[in-house]
């Protein structure tokens, strides 16, 4: 089981790597500064590095303040400038030119002086938003769940360390409290930080969720060796207490998205839901085509590709954690 679910991550890293420039989402930022006035920031990501077509199309009665100007910024297009709307946004349409010919979505934020603020999603089938008065519920609860989902599943740290528990921990009864366990240590954590009860600088927690894949894969290693590690023996433990550091990590993510004054519970309890939706997709995904390939019985292939993708691990966390801790 354990060779077959690394011969599906080999495919799985090709897959993300060849996907994952246009799919990754686009932000645009509209924020009152003064009565009528909004302050813009357009994040468009490259594809290699070329920008994709994505432009703002406001109501005609906004006219810019400020020439618009552009910076590319760990890869992706950053646009800021200003315009001022006559009779402000409320009741007008906001618009992206070019985001149906693409497969990304981006995320539409409004902030205005009353301190409330609108998310919405616009995908390629729906490029364009009516400001409202006020946000509906359900219009967060989509908004939120859709974005847990999109980022854990773009998450690839996560999801590698996820992957790990995989190659380790090989009942499923094991795997049900191990993954129930993870779940609850970074749900603590993101709704602790998010809703500021807890304060860590993100760079370390960075560079401690990095450190924890190769913790992991270093267990492996070791239980190759036959020496078995403490996850082998405690998964639910190492799970919990690593879960601790991803759930920084998903507030850190979170508080750049940013929550709707008005909603801030609703919009955190759906996010979350959102992030194990997309993690119960991958896990079950996992399971079942390692299952079918473990029907092919290619033993020693499937060792050999173990070997390496377990190697890989270790090396690719290795170097995330040098990476992330220069960057302090």
């Amino acid at each position: 089981m354990m060779r077959t679910l690394a011969l599906l991550f080999v495919l799985l890293f090709h897959t993300v790597n060849l996907m994952a420039d246009e799919v990754r989402p686009a932000y645009l930022e509209v924020k009152e500064i003064k009565q009528n006035i909004f302050a813009l920031i357009l994040k468009v990501p490259a594809k290699g590095s070329k920008k994709l077509n994505i432009k703002a199309e406001l109501p005609k009665e906004c006219t810019n303040t400020t020439p618009v100007s552009t910076h590319f910024v760990n890869n992706a297009y950053l646009e800021r400038w200003s315009v001022k709307c006559e009779d402000g946004l409320v009741g007008k349409t906001l618009a992206l030119k070019g985001l149906n010919t693409t497969n990304t979505d981006l995320l539409l934020r409004l902030e205005f002086m009353n301190v409330t603020s609108q998310s919405i999603l616009l995908t390629p089938t729906k490029t364009s938003y009516q400001v409202p008065q006020v946000t509906s519920s359900l219009q967060v609860v989509k908004t939120y769940t859709w974005l847990g989902i999109t980022h854990i599943l773009m998450g690839f740290d996560h999801l590698l360390f996820v992957f790990a528990l995989l190659l380790i921990v090989k009942s499923m009864r094991r795997l049900l409290w191990t993954i129930t366990a993870f779940t609850l240590a970074h749900s603590i954590t993101m709704a602790g930080a998010t809703l500021g009860f807890i304060h860590v600088p993100q760079e370390p927690v960075e560079a401690m969720i990095a450190l924890s894949i190769l913790f992991l894969a270093m267990e492996i290693v070791h239980e190759k060796q036959g020496k078995v590690g403490l996850t082998s023996r405690y998964p639910w433990v190492i799970a919990f207490i690593f879960g601790l550091l991803h759930g920084f990590g998903f507030a850190g993510a979170l508080a750049e998205i940013g929550l709707p004054e008005q909603a801030i519970t609703l919009a955190l309890i759906f996010f979350n839901i959102g992030v194990e939706l997309g993690q119960l997709m991958f896990v079950v995904t996992i399971v079942l085509i390692g299952l079918a390939l473990h029907a092919l019985k290619h033993p020693n292939i499937l060792q050999k590709v173990e070997t390496i993708v377990v190697y890989a691990i270790g090396g690719l966390s290795s170097f995330w954690v040098i990476e992330r801790i220069s960057a302090f």
